[in-house]
């Protein structure tokens, strides 16, 4: 029984020693902060601007176009645009796109713009001959539209027996004053007139007089040099009081109609010089001016119809044409960059920087008149910068995609 109970306290103090020892290192740990873990910072990695698929994690040149690798997440050399990043080219890599520059320079601007021209009708010039009494045609002398007449020249002849019978009034007139009766002037002057209304040429009336033989018909003459545009008589058709067979067009001067976008419209005025270019005359410029603005925009097409008056007395302007109108305006200095240096971002223009050491730096520029190959710049340029010209959409590209990476390395 003592052998049994001796071995048993030996048990029981073993177990209370391991208890006392593991409560002392719960208490020795417990008011300590955990051991850090430790962490490992990601790689470094490299791509192409050009080809985004080519990702390594060492520097180098891109084994597809040979570009130099651009690390992903590297902060930009320099301020640029939201949306675009600075990049760098090298010289060679520079003539191998065809880069081109250009100066930031003071010149004219705002001096002349084209636009197109339809030629017209000057409908100042524009003549209907019409009847003042109802007859019968009798004969037609010109007989085809677009013929040219001379002042003068007959048209058509009309027989009316109205005519006829304020012939026979007249010389019955001219026998009342002729025997001294009273009011024998009065009745003269006043069949006289009648006949001046019925638009009888004067030499007819005085001829009328001197024989005393009433003509069968009456003649038109055409009452300018022009061009036939209408022709509404035949041989033997009967014509109403206040018909109108023909229409003649005096082409000595003619207009030309073209559309002013409401952006320029600033820019033209009355009297304004303008020049006008056909396809017909390659050889040949047409000089001519601003007459008439209209007062409406056009709601279709947001541009204003502007009337220009050509002289044209060798008729070689024809109604109907179509040319390049040139509206020259006094030129002013101003700063101007080529219109090939200009992108458009969206509502932005940018141009790209030539910043040194094959740094191309985009910068949003405000532009004003254009003027031939060049642009106005109100603001964001200096004279003296240099500006690209040529692959400045293969840079803008490349801007993009650059400020694309760097915003997923951030």
């Amino acid at each position: 029984m003592r052998d049994r109970f001796g071995l048993g306290a030996l048990l029981l103090a073993g177990v209370l020693s391991a208890a006392l020892a593991a409560t002392g290192t719960w208490m020795a740990t417990r008011g300590r902060a955990p051991a850090p873990v430790e962490t490992v910072a990601p790689a470094a990695r490299w791509t192409c601007p050009m080809h985004p698929t080519v990702v390594q994690d060492h520097p180098g040149d891109c084994p597809i176009c040979g570009m130099k690798l651009v690390e992903i997440g590297a902060a930009p050399a320099a301020p640029s645009e939201a949306g675009l990043a600075t990049v760098t080219i090298d010289p060679a890599r520079q003539q191998l796109i065809g880069l081109r520059t250009a100066t930031v320079e003071l010149g004219p601007v705002g001096a002349a713009w084209r636009t197109v021209g339809r030629v017209a009708v000057d409908e100042t010039r524009v003549h209907h001959i019409n009847v003042k009494v109802g007859g019968f045609v009798e004969h037609v002398h010109v007989d085809f539209v677009g013929r040219t007449v001379r002042l003068g020249e007959p048209l058509f002849s009309i027989y009316s027996p109205e005519l006829v019978a304020a012939q026979d009034e007249f010389l019955l007139a001219l026998r009342v004053r002729a025997s001294g009766a009273a009011g024998g002037d009065e009745l003269v002057k006043a069949v006289r007139r009648k006949l001046s209304l019925w638009d009888i040429p004067a030499a007819e009336v005085a001829r009328l007089e001197r024989t005393g033989e009433p003509q069968r018909t009456l003649t038109l003459r055409s009452p300018i040099r022009g061009v036939v545009l209408k022709k509404d008589v035949v041989h033997g058709m009967q014509l109403p009081a206040g018909a109108m067979p023909y229409e003649i067009a005096d082409l000595s001067t003619v207009w030309v109609l073209a559309d002013v976008y409401e952006s320029e419209l600033r820019r033209v005025a009355v009297g304004m010089p303008a020049t006008l270019t056909l396809k017909a005359y390659p050889d040949r410029t047409f000089r001519g001016k601003v007459a008439f603005i209209a007062p409406v925009l056009d709601p279709a097409t947001r541009t204003v119809k502007v009337r220009l008056v050509f002289p044209n007395r060798d008729g070689q302007l024809l109604p109907e044409m179509f040319g390049e109108v040139m509206l020259e305006s006094a030129p002013r200095q101003a700063l101007r960059v080529p219109l090939d240096a200009l992108v458009q971002s969206g509502t932005r223009t940018v141009v790209f920087i030539a910043a040194g050491e094959g740094k191309l730096q985009p910068r949003a520029v405000k532009i004003g008149e254009s003027a031939g190959d060049f642009a106005e710049i109100l603001d964001g340029l200096a004279a003296g910068e240099r500006v690209v010209t040529r692959a400045n959409f293969l840079v803008d590209s490349e801007s993009r995609l650059r400020a694309s990476l760097e915003a997923m390395g951030n």
